[in-house]
């Protein structure tokens, strides 16, 4: 049947290679950002969803904050917890699937980084991890998130050529490099991103990074139907106002 809709999507292992992630995620941009949201009293509880390997929980938790982490691959957290270890920091680093969610405990801030929510494949999937952080946040609590502002331009020409997207050398010795295909599926939003790995100069694997795209007005109705109060928008982790030209969708929610 031609029209049927593709439902087997996901994230390749190698993209899970604990390594391989942190050597190419060392920006660090978006952790001012959050930062700058932080509760201001010292006992505050937050929770990081999609944590992967501490990127922004462990320099979060080193400025003294009692930050906990949940994830869904267990090759991230090992790598997170090893990472605390080092430092001396004692984190709460949690398996779990964020839908389906239940810590018993609730928090002053929660917050989903780094576009994760784009692995959320359907709309169901979505408002289940919305209202999971919904049921753990506190009363007036702060509910932070970020994504892409859909650029179907750039979609559209990624669609023509094969992109180099990265190249660097993992911690553990490996030269990386990553040639990006994408192509977009119009009856889902679902962006179908193939990334080449050729490792010490030879291929070794393509990996799958497919991610739903989420389109402002949809956002802001999804997040108002599920019982979220939008304070701000913003553009960028400058928090600069969101506007046509923004690559990215940011939010602060209560």
């Amino acid at each position: 049947m031609k029209n049927k809709i593709e439902n087997n999507y996901k994230v390749g292992d190698l993209i899970y290679d604990a390594n391989i992630y942190d050597g190419m995620n060392t920006n660090l941009a978006d952790l001012k950002f959050y930062k700058r949201w932080l509760p201001k009293k010292q006992n505050a509880r937050i929770l990081e969803l999609c944590c992967g390997t501490g990127r922004l929980t462990i320099p979060i938790a080193r400025d003294g904050f009692d930050i906990s982490g949940v994830d869904f691959t267990s090759s991230m957290l090992e790598q997170a917890k090893l990472k605390a270890s080092e430092e001396g920091l004692e984190i709460e680093f949690i398996e779990a699937d964020m839908r389906t969610l239940d810590l018993r405990k609730k928090y002053d801030l929660i917050f989903i980084p780094f576009n994760s929510i784009h692995h959320l494949y359907s709309n169901n999937d979505l408002f289940k991890a919305f209202n999971a952080v919904k049921k753990h946040l506190k009363d007036g609590g702060l509910f932070l998130l970020d994504c892409y502002n859909p650029n179907i331009q750039y979609i559209i020409e990624s669609e023509k050529e094969q992109k180099e997207i990265a190249e660097y050398t993992t911690y553990d010795g490996r030269e990386v490099l990553i040639k990006q295909l994408m192509r977009y599926e119009r009856n889902t939003q679902i962006n179908r991103i193939e990334w080449h790995y050729y490792i010490n100069g030879e291929f070794d694997s393509i990996q799958n990074l497919d991610m739903r795209m989420f389109f402002p007005q949809e956002l802001d109705a999804y997040l108002g139907w599920i019982g979220f109060n939008i304070i701000n928008k913003f553009g960028g982790f400058e928090e600069e106002a969101f506007n046509d030209n923004s690559e990215k969708q940011i939010f602060v929610c209560q």
